[in-house]
């Protein structure tokens, strides 16, 4: 399918409101935006996908299933956050539709709030001022603590687990942490064998961990046994990591002292909602909707990522930084002869011979190919072409007649 045309006649469409730094610039590149506060649900959504050449999404709107199929002009998904969970990374690499995200720009975010709810909960001040907002003057030392010397527990030794670290070591706490893959610890912190060894010293476990099988229901009621008794957790991952209801019996029981729960199972797709969940009304407890990565400074700076990554994807074909196709790293189309060259780019299905196909076509022809790269990752494959004006649409139609094409785009 050929998709080059000017760019007055390409739409973005950004939902959840994604900050208008993205807005700006994909309408400063020319292109038309749709700007939507909300999630979209199911029917609103194939019907925004129908007409969307990108399509922009926070944590809430789900782009998989019939959305995803109707989706006929779509060339790429940017995930202005974090995870990309909420995409059928599958179904759209299978589409020839690359997904991007925003890996690293809220970490400090994020880390910020994590390092204050260590203090609040050693203080338990969200409970004393919930005391003072209910007209109760309760002032008593009683199970309030500094936050020096204590240990904290970091699960999940990443971006954010390790700017999470160096804060925390730098007020006094003492730092260990827990990762499957193998990481290099910062500072003076220690990294433990395994999960059980981490809980039963943490005076405080701080979960950051991605949404994954194995860590689907990771902290339940044997693990939130194990830990110390009077420990906090906090939980500024995903809603899938922690049962909440083991979680409320340890509280309600005085086993563990406090908990800050950012993210939930089951979380409301629009704001002003009403909202429940089993750890309401418990003392020393911070439930927060979701907002740990939700700064002025984060979002702006999670728009200009993931906007750069989408506008060069359109303007040159680059694939770097997507989580679901290969990855290729691609400069301006550049010139033969004086004349700008044509960039054919070419997703396929990863078999055997596709790259002797797409050869014998150019050779057929005889087309002057100035650079080709080639790149796989699983079942996908991406081929970049850049070839004479004059030869493009030849070659073009050769590549898409290849049995195993997805999808055939041209940058003129």
């Amino acid at each position: 399918m050929q998709t080059s045309f000017p760019k007055g006649k390409i739409e973005a469409v950004l939902l959840e409101g994604v900050h208008q730094n993205a807005v700006d610039a994909f309408e400063g590149d020319g292109l038309r935006v749709h700007h939507q506060k909300g999630a979209a649900e199911d029917a609103q959504l194939a019907d925004l996908l129908r007409s969307a050449h990108m399509v922009g999404i926070r944590s809430k709107t789900q782009v998989r299933g019939a959305p995803l199929e109707s989706a006929e002009r779509l060339l790429a998904i940017g995930c202005f956050c974090i995870g990309t969970n909420q995409v059928d990374l599958d179904a759209a690499a299978a589409r020839g539709i690359p997904v991007f995200n925003a890996p690293f720009s809220n970490t400090r975010s994020v880390a910020e709030l994590t390092i204050a709810e260590v203090v609040m909960l050693q203080r338990r001040v969200f409970e004393r001022s919930s005391q003072m907002h209910a007209g109760r003057w309760v002032k008593s030392a009683s199970g309030s603590r500094e936050v020096r010397s204590k240990t904290l527990g970091i699960v999940g030794y990443g971006h954010i687990g390790s700017q999470v670290s160096v804060l925390a070591e730098s007020m006094g706490l003492r730092v260990i942490a827990f990762d499957t893959a193998a990481k290099l610890p910062m500072g003076n912190a220690r990294l433990v064998g395994s999960l059980a060894e981490l809980l039963a010293e943490s005076d405080i476990v701080s979960l950051h961990v991605p949404a994954t099988d194995s860590t689907r229901g990771m902290i339940g009621a044997a693990q939130i046994a194990a830990m110390k008794p009077g420990a906090c957790l906090i939980n500024n991952a995903r809603g899938s990591v922690v049962d909440l209801d083991a979680l409320s019996a340890a509280l309600r029981e005085g086993k563990l002292s406090g908990a800050a729960i950012d993210v939930f199972p089951r979380e409301p797709s629009g704001r002003d909602t009403d909202f429940e969940t089993a750890l309401a009304g418990i003392g020393n407890v911070i439930l927060t909707p979701h907002v740990a990565g939700s700064t002025e400074e984060a979002q702006a700076a999670i728009a200009e990522e993931v906007s750069g990554k989408l506008l060069k994807f359109l303007n040159t074909g680059a694939t770097g930084g997507a989580v679901n196709v290969p990855e290729v790293d691609l400069p301006e189309q550049g010139t033969i002869g004086g004349e700008r060259v044509h960039r054919i780019l070419h997703f396929h299905r990863n078999v055997p011979g596709v790259l002797s196909q797409i050869n014998n076509a150019v050779s057929e022809i005889g087309a002057n190919v100035s650079s080709q790269t080639l790149r796989t990752a699983g079942e996908i494959g991406y081929a970049v072409l850049d070839v004479n004006a004059g030869d493009a649409e030849d070659v073009r139609r050769r590549m898409d007649g290849i049995g195993e094409t997805i999808r055939t785009r041209v940058l003129w």
